[in-house]
């Protein structure tokens, strides 16, 4: 039964992507579905092998002591600050990501990155189907950011059409950054944090393959990588990127003090004026959607819940109510959800990607906000489509 379900849900998401297509007739088949198979293939390796789970447990052990790391720092900083038995959710979740943010910097620093996301970019090219640079841009994504990575192809945006500005777009918003992983593993179930982040990548250049389908001329096609115009010292690099981790973990904690009271305001209202909250009504529309993803009925309203909260929000919000609900799940759909939350698809990402590339290219970035909605249906395809494929392996 799972498997008819299964089929269901992808006819769903690709149907949901064909309808919005700008280019029907263009529609590239081949590489549409090889990306889906070897979806199919990474999350059985990871999920359900012992090579993955090996591979797993060394990335979360990797994290883990990386977290350790930086709770020394943030210890003789903020010691004291909590009671004994007590875990603020910013200081535990949210401060590390200072720490792992100059260690991405550090990477940078010294070629390593760079040559990396070039060179799985360029793999990923032969792949897909599309340009080198929207190949690259993915991977830089999933590891710098989704308005940092902008940055490194700031020479290339005044020449991008609208067709491949959208798919950058699309693959910023479909991943999520390597700075954040960390707090990520803290709330979800690592193994379903890797395996969101890999078949995400291969997700976001599905749909944009079937929404957004077009040529690249393979002389335009230049992967000529933007380094700093002026070379900073080591120890200057180390305060920039100690600053912007810093500003990153305030900013998340700033939305998240803004939107779980909001949401906890708006439940209340509704709760006085018609005996529902708006996270049950919620639930009950997008619950079609959690059961094309393989969740059982019995479970959909609240998994849909979940799911909304994540759009309306952003994935941490959701993060926090999944773990609070965890026992009502079975272990099978915590694993479809916690995989669907793994995305920056909400509205917020919206603005901060259009004002990313408007900080670089004031016209690009009037193109980016003017098709913001239909990057935020694509990006939420991505995470639907992820949750279905994990469906199967489950």
């Amino acid at each position: 039964m799972k498997y008819l379900i299964a089929i269901v849900g992808l006819l769903v998401v690709f149907g949901l992507a064909y309808m919005v297509s700008n280019n029907k007739k263009n529609i590239k088949f081949k590489p549409i579905i090889m990306m889906v198979i070897i979806q199919m293939i990474l999350a059985f390796l990871l999920l359900n092998t012992t090579l993955g789970l090996v591979l797993i447990q060394g990335i979360a052990g990797v994290f883990t002591k990386l977290l350790e790391y930086a709770g020394s720092g943030i210890s003789f900083v903020f010691g004291g600050l909590a009671n004994e038995g007590e875990s603020p959710f910013f200081i535990n979740v949210l401060l590390p990501i200072v720490f792992i943010s100059v260690l991405i910097g550090i990477f940078q620093y010294l070629k390593i990155l760079p040559f990396v996301m070039k060179g799985i970019g360029l793999l990923l090219s032969k792949v897909n189907g599309m340009g080198k640079l929207e190949s690259y841009n993915a991977v830089a994504s999933a590891m710098i950011g989704q308005s940092e990575v902008f940055i490194t192809v700031k020479k290339q945006l005044g020449q991008l059409s609208e067709q491949r500005l959208y798919t950058l777009c699309a693959s910023a918003m479909s991943t999520v950054s390597m700075s954040i992983v960390g707090a990520y593993m803290t709330m979800v179930e690592p193994r379903y944090v890797v395996t969101a982040l890999v078949i995400n990548l291969f997700g976001g250049f599905i749909i944009a393959s079937i929404i957004n389908p077009y040529d690249v001329d393979p002389a335009e096609d230049i992967l000529d990588i933007q380094e700093e115009e002026e070379k900073q010292s080591f120890f200057e690099m180390i305060g920039e990127y100690i600053l912007d981790g810093f500003k990153v973990a305030v900013i998340v904690g700033a939305m998240l003090i803004g939107f779980v009271a909001l949401m906890e305001g708006i439940n209340n209202v509704f709760d006085l004026a018609f005996g529902i909250s708006f996270q049950q009504i919620l639930g009950y529309i997008f619950s079609p959607i959690a059961v094309i993803m393989g969740v059982p009925l019995a479970e959909a309203v609240q998994a849909g819940g979940i799911m909304a909260t994540k759009l309306v929000t952003n994935e941490f919000v959701a993060m926090m109510d999944l773990a609070k609900m965890a026992e009502d799940f079975s272990p099978r759909t915590l694993g479809i959800i916690s995989v669907f939350l793994v995305s920056f698809a909400n509205f917020s990402s919206i603005g901060i990607v259009a004002g990313a590339v408007k900080s670089l290219n004031e016209q690009k970035g009037n193109v980016v906000a003017r098709f913001g909605l239909k990057l935020l249906y694509g990006a939420s395809l991505v995470s639907v489509l992820s949750a279905v494929i994990v469906s199967i392996i489950l």
